[in-house]
């Protein structure tokens, strides 16, 4: 069967969280010059210096800078349709039943602003916010473009979300989520800060801002935070000669270490309402996350630490025992405590804690019993393409620790390079029910209920007045009768 037979049979709509449209450069410098002048346009000639230059370098350029291998041949060439589809609004909306897609949630490709001038850079961000939505404005019972949010303070990211959705009526968010920025040390002329240069602000844990203002600005504006950072170029996916190495992951890479942030920063404690999703990345590693967060949890809660807490080394029944079993030099050596605790790295490390002021990990999490981690997990959401095999292990409840089901979120990611063919998303997504290895259940839910729950978990009236608002009010009335009942 073909998207549009398999959507014919199905007795739910299909949601897409993470479409994707490709901006026309020309006619979107035109008319952000219209919308905010021409310096704030020219912001975005400068977008080819991000892939560009690095490609113009070539092998032996990049390899002696050890810069990475840029991303190239992104975008639809060869089915002209599809190309066409993904630059225009209008296409797409008359293609949607071809493609069996009810109402699709639009992700820019390069609304980035190349330009160091930080007022500047948030002219055109707004500017972009503006042009997108009136671009998209015609069709917004089936279409909604995201505002791009800026995070580099959490002042600015307030404003601009303010003004997006006050002014602008849009509706759905795209949160820068991985800000770099230089080491502290590295201002007092720390020849180690200085090497390494800067590190990444994942914005929910160890920031040097506060975000919480941002996060209850997101409660109160209806607003579902969504993360899309990239993880290419850097770390371990940096070779200046293979773009598929440093492609493969790279999402998942970023969104695990946003995600990751936010758990163990206690965010989906303190706004126990607020959902996010983390795009593109796939489930699978939020699967791993989940159980590597219990599993740490089991082992280095407060009370099991105490397994490891060197004040409970028995010294003199470990002097004893290499007495009876060691060699001569090491129960000589063990006489004194502070050499007892010397093991493997030679060092009393495990000895200073560095003054830290808890030692439980997990502390901003408020963890009681492990049942609390399903809890706070579900906060979370995945979006998933439709030709990853291992969507499945989101409702692998059986694997899963505690019975969970993760939620996956359908996205296609239609409009780039990994997707050939717009009409076969649907159908790819159907093959893991086609296999026997997702229920029809299952498919509902990743299609339509989380993409449902997660879009009005802020915002009761997010599918308000579009194509499918019949069909979620009555899903949100069965789980409001379920959840009286």
């Amino acid at each position: 069967m073909n998207s549009q037979e398999i959507h014919a049979r199905l007795k739910h709509p299909v949601i897409d969280s993470d479409a994707h449209w490709l901006e026309f450069g020309p006619m979107m410098k035109e008319r952000i010059a219209k919308i905010a002048g021409p310096k704030v346009a020219e912001c975005f000639d400068g977008l080819d210096s991000l892939i560009g230059e690095a490609q113009r370098m070539g092998p032996d350029g990049r390899r002696h800078h050890r810069a990475a291998h840029p991303g190239f041949w992104q975008l639809p060439m060869a089915n002209t349709r599809d190309r066409a589809t993904a630059m225009m609004p209008g296409l797409l909306y008359e293609r949607l039943d071809e493609l069996g897609l009810d109402f699709c949630v639009m992700y820019p490709t390069g609304a980035a602003a190349a330009t160091e001038d930080k007022d500047l850079q948030r002219q055109a961000m707004r500017a972009f916010n503006t042009f997108a939505a009136e671009y998209f404005a015609d069709y917004s019972d089936r279409l909604t473009p995201v505002a791009v949010i800026p995070t580099a303070t959490p002042e600015e990211a307030i404003e601009e979300l303010e003004y997006a959705t006050g002014t602008l009526g849009m509706k759905a968010a795209l949160f820068s989520g991985m800000i770099p920025r230089p080491a502290p040390a590295a201002a007092d002329g720390d020849a180690g800060a200085a090497r390494l240069g800067y590190w990444y602000d994942v914005l929910g844990l160890d920031s040097i801002h506060d975000y919480d203002p941002l996060w209850q600005k997101c409660v109160e504006l209806g607003i579902s935070p969504t993360f899309h950072a990239a993880g290419r170029g850097y770390a371990l996916r940096r070779s200046p000669s293979n773009f598929t190495y440093n492609h493969i992951g790279h999402f998942a890479s970023t969104a695990e270490a946003i995600c990751k942030a936010m758990f163990l920063g206690g965010v989906s404690r303190r706004f126990p309402t607020l959902t996010m999703a983390f795009l593109e990345g796939g489930v699978s590693y939020a699967c791993q996350l989940y159980a590597d967060l219990i599993g740490h949890w089991n082992i280095r809660n407060p009370q099991a630490l105490e397994v490891v807490n060197p004040e409970n080394l028995d010294h003199e029944g470990l002097i004893e025992l290499a007495r009876r079993y060691g060699p001569e030099d090491m129960a000589r050596l063990m006489v004194d405590r502070e050499a007892a605790l010397c093991a493997a790295m030679n060092a009393q490390i495990s000895v200073d804690t560095g003054g830290e002021p808890t030692l439980d990990d997990f502390a901003a999490c408020g963890i009681e019993r492990v049942e609390d981690f399903r809890e706070l997990f579900g906060n979370f959401y995945f979006g998933c393409e439709a030709d990853d095999r291992m969507n499945v292990w989101a409702f692998n409840d059986r694997v899963n620790p505690l019975g969970t089901r993760i939620n996956a979120l359908f996205s296609s990611d239609i409009g780039h390079f990994d997707v050939a063919d717009m009409t076969e998303v649907l159908e790819e997504a159907h093959e893991l029910v086609d296999d026997g290895l997702m229920t029809a259940d299952d498919f509902k839910a990743f299609t339509f209920e989380n993409p449902v729950h997660f879009w009005t978990s802020g915002n009761r009236d997010f599918f308000k007045g579009t194509a499918v608002e019949a069909d979620v009010e009555a899903l949100l009335g069965e789980a409001g009768m379920a959840a009286g009942g």
